[in-house]
């Protein structure tokens, strides 16, 4: 073990050292900016003469050199501009500019260094951790790269000043002028509000009640959790919010710390969201497979990129084995690291949350007990919660219908908008007619906003509607505790907000883009899932997103894998299992570094659902995530040199079960008894 550890760090660290990648077009060695002539920025580079093709920004320009000197033409003005400007070809070479006019008409640019790009992140994530407070962690990390990307003016304070400013004035308000982002705020408020109007009628009293009879101990509880988020597949954040609010109050009843159940919620909603057939994942995956796909050279791999997601599937051991490492700990009743702490915590003293025995940490959420004389029918709380489920179900589906209907009218394929006839004519669009094909495609041209608003809207209304049936409460009553409800979720609302914020500010200075050129060079083609592996962990933990980490990752792993795997004499079919292996380890990977970052939106939603110290919630699940991402990493690696397969890849997940039992089953048992409880 220590011996295989050695040489993946070696590899990893090897890689720093190298710089030629293989291409096909010939690009200059290097670059810098100066000044502004004629209007336009001039760039050099040695004694460079003819056209260069650059990325600036994103968007493609080719630069005519003269004897080492080109023109950009470009738009800026006394604020500044970031540019990101990358060359094409043999030496990709990438810097980072903040360019601005004077009031005498020239230019200052200012070269800032891409290893800056991690200072962000990597303040938000350590004041976090080291003073247990998320908000203002979160606004130092977005000032500090707010000062950077707006090129590194110390020369006067009004620079500085002007940085703090830019939190709110762009990087706040761009994260709320997103229509996904204010999906997620309105969704969560109205799911906050349907909670407290189905605790306040008694209907999560009378789940609990009812749930009582299969959760009768502490291990039953747990697993009905569990069972609980492998069920709800089909959307994370619907996931999280829904069996963090509903078990709550069992869990407590328990003696279940806040942190054991935050820890069961967030492991159970990405990784099953990732890896299930048809979620709100489904189309951003499919999306960002096709991309890279459409990169390869003499491909012989499934045909569609729902058939390769399928394909890949087998080498998902990160997400599957987190979905049973949970039932480990649940059934073996053992914990450690931080956990073992928490779970000693609140069943010797009661204090299910460590916010109860510590001032300065976050209060409880309000006290929704329910009001005096209500009836605790289980319905009240289980209906409105079915039709969130059912609606996004419904949300999905019509979406999907609408927008499919839209793709096959303009591929010319003669169809009316009838559900029945676009579903027989799916085919078209997803180069298969097998159901699950088709679903795939239907599922993946949803919209999943529109569904999760849809859904939420719907569960507030009849949770409504049955407390006034009922004559539980009076309108005013239901409206102001659905307020209060709205008022819980705000904290984590503010922390997200945030998040995206400091996400913003990744993208802007190219944290990704710095951690990717670090890592590359000339791979050995077997240790190409286990590279890729570490790359996404890491940029998922540094941006706190594993969308954005599958987006930024799948265009370059995809074709590099295919390519080297070609170039190094591998025969195709087992080129095509290393590809497979790599397109499902930028998944998990990417899964496991939103689970260990305290600036992941999931987590924070985990925390806000199960009403967890945030902080808390990240030190306890981050040993778990870490110790299945090591046995995932390996399995991994193995699974590329024994030529990989649906065989091999089950045996590795029993030895690696049989393995995380055994190291689990050392550790120590929390003291508190099993006993029923009346």
């Amino acid at each position: 073990m220590i011996k295989s550890l050695k040489t993946i760090l070696f590899i990893i660290l090897s890689i720093f050292t190298l710089s030629s990648i293989q291409g096909q077009n010939i690009s200059i060695n290097d670059f810098h900016l100066e000044g502004l002539k004629d209007g336009s920025l001039v760039i050099k580079s040695g004694n460079a003469t003819g056209p260069v093709d650059f990325l600036i920004s994103g968007e493609k320009e080719v630069v005519v050199f003269n004897q080492g000197t080109g023109n950009i033409n470009l738009d800026f003005d006394q604020s500044g501009k970031l540019l990101f400007i990358k060359s094409q070809g043999v030496l990709k070479v990438q810097k980072l500019y903040h360019v601005a006019k004077l009031k005498n008409g020239a230019a200052r640019s200012r070269k800032i260094p891409m290893w800056l790009s991690l200072i962000p992140p990597l303040i938000a994530i350590i004041l976090a951790l080291i003073f247990k407070e998320v908000i203002i962690s979160l606004f130092v990390g977005i000032w500090a790269g707010a000062f950077i990307a707006g090129g590194l003016r110390i020369e006067s304070i009004y620079y500085f000043i002007q940085s703090f400013f830019k939190v709110i004035e762009k990087y706040i308000i761009g994260a709320l002028n997103d229509s996904g982002h204010l999906s997620v705020i309105v969704f969560s408020l109205l799911i906050g509000g349907m909670v407290a109007i189905i605790s306040k009628n008694g209907g999560m009293a009378g789940v609990v009640k009812s749930l009582s009879k299969y959760a009768r101990t502490e291990t039953s509880t747990q697993f009905i959790t569990w069972l609980l988020g492998v069920a709800i597949f089909f959307d994370d954040y619907a996931n999280t919010l829904i069996v963090g609010n509903t078990m709550r109050s069992l869990t407590d009843k328990f003696k279940i710390s806040r942190e054991k159940l935050a820890y069961i919620v967030d492991s159970t909603a990405a990784p099953v969201s990732a890896i299930a057939f048809i979620t709100t994942w489904i189309g951003a995956e499919l999306g960002f497979i096709d991309g890279g796909l459409q990169l390869l050279e003499n491909y012989n791999g499934p045909a569609t990129p729902y058939a390769v997601f399928l394909s890949s599937l087998k080498y998902a051991f990160y997400p599957v084995l987190t979905l049973i490492f949970i039932l480990i700990i649940i059934f073996t009743k053992k914990d450690y690291g931080p956990m073992l702490k928490a779970e000693h915590r609140s069943r010797t003293t009661g204090q299910v949350s460590s916010a109860n025995s510590a001032a300065e940490d976050e209060p409880d959420m309000e006290d929704l007990s329910p009001v005096k004389g209500a009836s605790l029918k289980w319905y009240n709380a289980a209906i409105p919660v079915a039709t969130v489920i059912i609606m996004t179900i419904f949300g999905l589906i019509d979406t999907g219908m609408a927008a499919s209907y839209g793709q096959l009218t303009e591929a010319g394929v003669n169809t009316t908008s009838g559900w029945g006839e676009i579903w027989s004519k799916l085919g078209s669009l997803s180069n298969g007619d097998g159901f699950f094909m088709k679903l795939g495609t239907l599922i993946g041209n949803a919209d999943s906003y529109v569904a999760l608003l849809w859904s939420s809207l719907s569960g507030v209304v009849m949770a409504i509607i049955l407390t006034l049936r009922g004559k539980i409460m009076s309108l005013f009553d239901t409206m102001h505790w659905m307020v209060n409800g709205f008022k819980t979720m705000l904290p984590a609302l503010i922390i997200l907000t945030l998040a995206w914020a400091l996400a913003i500010i990744t993208s802007d200075l190219h944290t990704a883009d710095f951690i990717t050129s670090a890592l590359e060079g000339n791979i050995p083609p077997y240790f190409m899932p286990t590279i890729i592996f570490v790359l996404a962990a890491l940029i998922a933990f540094s941006t706190g997103s594993s969308w954005s980490t599958m987006a930024i990752l799948y265009p370059i792993a995809i074709p590099s894998t295919w390519a080297i795997c070609i170039a190094s004499g591998i025969d195709p079919d087992h080129s095509l299992e290393i590809l497979l292996n790599v397109i499902s380890t930028v998944l998990a990977a990417s899964v496991l570094g939103d689970h260990c970052s305290p600036i992941s939106d999931t987590t924070i939603l985990s925390s806000l659902a199960s009403d967890c110290n945030h902080i808390d919630h990240v030190k306890t699940q981050m040993p778990y995530a870490l110790t299945v991402g090591f046995v995932a990493i390996i399995c991994n690696t193995l699974s590329t040199f024994f030529g990989g397969g649906w065989l091999l890849s089950m045996i590795l997940v029993v030895v690696s079960i049989g393995a995380l039992y055994l190291f689990v089953n050392k550790k120590g048992s929390v003291a508190a008894s099993n006993s029923e409880i009346m």
